[in-house]
């Protein structure tokens, strides 16, 4: 993960629980979750797009 070492992931999940509280952090997980899938299904579809236009360029 980016390089991190495990000292250093314990420090921001501490810095993020009193940031956010015990309470938020599974919605913050949820939340976190739900962009990167949105974010991977938006790079999959500008793919196909422009995948589509150079065939349609090709003809």
């Amino acid at each position: 993960m980016a390089g991190l070492k495990p000292q250093e992931l314990l420090i921001i999940l501490v810095i993020l629980l009193v940031l956010f509280g015990g309470s938020k952090l599974p919605q913050l997980a949820r939340n976190v979750g739900r962009a990167q899938k949105e974010f991977k299904t938006g790079l999959d579809e500008g793919g196909k797009e422009v995948a589509s236009e150079e065939e349609s360029d090709a003809s």
